[in-house]
């Protein structure tokens, strides 16, 4: 007999927008509250004068909050976002105001792991709103110099679940193809959309980030970003510590060791060679980014895989931009999958609509200025180490990567 399909998470869902000065998500902005195709959208922003509200659209207006024609509105962060937040909520609780998702505007040089830490860690907050993606707007024009010009925009692309390319139209072909293959090698787990003449769709903007517990193999995989990557090719990778693994198309309870995860995350995973990305010389601030795309062919104990996460979290986590994993243990016949930024992890989602042959467990990590050595490490004794963590080995293991020179 089957798990019956997880019911819907009652909760209210909140997409981050994010991107350098000048990437476009004004645009991206102003269509999301012009439409309603995607259901009425509550966008919080920080200056009503930084998004350039089309005053035709408006119904409504007073100091705070702009109602639009569409059902949709918008409004400006007051003291601080949970307060926002819990005001929202609790007006949408009385029916003084009717929104079905929640977009935050970011400023050109905010870091999105802030908010996101916000949405997962502040109890009042997330019990009312779920955290549904990250989404980075990058111009197709400017790409390329605002990657090379701050640190804040690589950390920008690799925090995202969705990359918006917006202005297209504006660069040649093979301008294009270079600007998408620097961003797939900052962040291999994000997913594309290209928005031609600013042209995006409201609902392609939303659940990048959420995994459902009846997701298909394909549906995990594209989630997790690992769809497709057995088109890549061996070779050197100037700069970067990439590793990816080959076809990602072969073929239960929650571990008591990771139920309370909700602040360590881990660093990569691999038993692959790597594979290059791109042959393109990489940028300085690309330098301080790795990616890593790995597969574990053997299940793992869960209580292992807890302690080494727990371990590598301690060590790295503010360095961890992005970390998703779909991971096989001895303890069950289902795998589940895990997700985080920095110290701060989403409760892990058992995947119960598995096939049976495949128990490959798989990793996406993107994180700043990490060991590489550490990493080759750390995996190695995942890979090959003990079964339990009450054997010797895993704590001398541990142990000697705790005491690494710093």
């Amino acid at each position: 007999m089957q798990d019956p399909t997880p019911a819907a998470d009652p909760r209210i869902p909140v997409t981050l927008i994010t991107g350098y000065l000048g990437a476009g998500k004004t645009t991206v902005l102003n269509r999301l509250l012009a439409t309603s195709e995607a259901g009425h959208v509550a966008v919080i922003v920080n200056e009503f004068g930084e998004i350039g509200l089309d005053h035709d659209l408006v119904s409504e207006a007073t100091e705070e909050m702009v109602l639009m024609r569409s059902g949709c509105l918008c409004c400006t962060i007051r003291g601080d976002l949970v307060a926002t937040l819990s005001d929202l909520s609790r007006r949408r609780a009385k029916g003084q105001l009717s929104f079905d998702r929640v977009v935050i505007e970011t400023t050109g040089l905010a870091d999105p792991a802030p908010i996101q830490h916000t949405l997962v860690l502040d109890r009042a907050v997330a019990a009312r709103f779920l955290l549904d993606g990250v989404v980075t707007v990058v111009c197709a024009a400017t790409g390329m110099r605002t990657l090379d010009a701050g640190f804040e925009a690589v950390g920008q692309v690799a925090a995202a679940d969705l990359l918006v390319l917006s202005k297209t139209d504006l660069v040649a072909p093979q301008a294009l193809a270079a600007l998408e293959a620097r961003l797939r090698r900052l962040n291999p787990a994000a997913r594309r959309l290209r928005a031609d003449h600013g042209g995006v769709p409201a609902g392609a903007l939303f659940g990048p980030g959420v995994l459902r517990g009846d997701a298909t193999p394909s549906q995990a995989h594209d989630w997790a970003g690992l769809a497709g990557t057995a088109e890549l090719r061996p070779g050197p990778v100037p700069g970067l510590a990439t590793t990816l693994p080959v076809p990602a198309d072969a073929g239960g309870r929650l571990p008591d060791s990771l139920s309370g995860l909700s602040g360590p995350q881990p660093t990569g995973g691999a038993a692959l060679h790597p594979v290059l990305l791109s042959t393109a010389p990489a940028a300085r601030h690309d330098d301080r980014i790795t990616a890593l795309v790995a597969t574990l062919e053997d299940p793992v104990s869960s209580e292992v895989f807890g302690l080494w996460l727990e371990t590598l979290v301690w060590m790295s986590g503010a360095d961890i931009l992005r970390f998703k994993a779909i991971v096989h243990t001895t303890d069950d016949p289902h795998p589940f999958a895990i997700h985080g930024v920095q110290h701060i992890f989403h409760p892990p989602v058992p995947l119960r609509h598995w096939p049976a042959g495949d128990r490959t467990s798989r990793f996406v990590l993107i994180g700043r200025d990490l060991d590489r050595a550490l990493l080759e490490d750390s995996l190695a004794f995942l890979r090959e180490g003990p079964r339990s963590p009450d054997d010797p080995d895993a704590r001398v293991v541990l142990h000697s990567l705790d005491a690494r020179p710093s």
